[in-house]
């Protein structure tokens, strides 16, 4: 089956729309979002309803920590981000709080494993950032690939002989073998928030039959995804830095 796996959408409409049309014109079989369905963005309801209907369809949604400080008042961020949580959580009705909140923080699909963040506890949100943390990530979990996002930039490590990480920076549109001798963690980057310095929105294709992989990016509508930021009166940076992908 051909899976289309993607994560951090962060209520970006037009990304989104995006990367379900690449995905699905590539011949993609079923989605997995690894949550951050929103956050940062000015179509929070649109993405959550359309995650839904990807559930309702058979897709594999997990819940990101955006979606969970929905509904949890307690949860602190830096300024930024706290304004555009506190505008969402006024965006949104009681079926996509409902939706967010009953979303699981992880899933396990045959030799495959698919979270949010950090699999050695994901309720605390780890990022992620190098070869120890992925570590961390494949000590803690037994299955043979897993898939992460949370990092917004896309990486891709494995064990090698003698249980030492290594870490590669995947080539866009490169198929990867993931070798079966090997255990891997695949870091999806964004898809409404790209922080690695390609503004196009991220996700990636697994075949898994096959075991290969393909990071791939989404070309959209920056301007408008822009716009309607500034125009929902968030803050101007987030509408900026969709410009960048930073």
């Amino acid at each position: 089956m051909l899976l289309a796996i993607l994560s951090d959408i962060h209520g970006n409409r037009e990304a989104f729309e995006a990367v379900l049309a690449a995905a699905q014109a590539a011949g993609a079989e079923r989605f997995v979002v690894l949550g951050d369905i929103v956050g940062y963005g000015a179509d929070p309801e649109w993405c959550v309803e359309t995650a839904r209907s990807l559930a309702e369809s058979g897709a594999i949604v997990l819940r990101g920590n955006h979606d969970d400080a929905i509904g949890n008042a307690s949860v602190t961020m830096n300024p930024t981000a706290t304004m555009a949580l506190e505008w969402t959580r006024r965006q949104l009705g009681g079926a996509a709080r409902a939706f967010l909140a009953a979303l699981p923080l992880k899933a396990r699909e045959g030799d495959c494993l698919f979270v949010h963040a950090d699999a050695s506890a994901p309720s605390d949100w780890n990022y992620v950032l190098d070869a120890s943390d992925a570590g961390e990530h494949l000590g803690a979990c037994e299955a043979r690939v897993s898939f992460c996002g949370h990092v917004h930039k896309p990486a891709l490590y494995c064990t090698a002989p003698g249980g030492k990480v290594t870490h590669f920076r995947p080539v866009a549109a490169t198929p990867v073998p993931l070798l079966p001798q090997r255990r891997w963690l695949a870091v999806m980057g964004a898809v409404g928030q790209p922080r690695d310095g390609n503004p196009c929105a991220a996700f990636a294709l697994y075949d898994t039959e096959s075991a290969d992989l393909r990071f791939l990016r989404a070309a959209y509508d920056i301007a408008a995804a822009a716009n309607k930021i500034r125009a929902a009166g968030l803050p101007v940076s987030l509408a900026e830095r969709l410009f960048e992908g930073r």
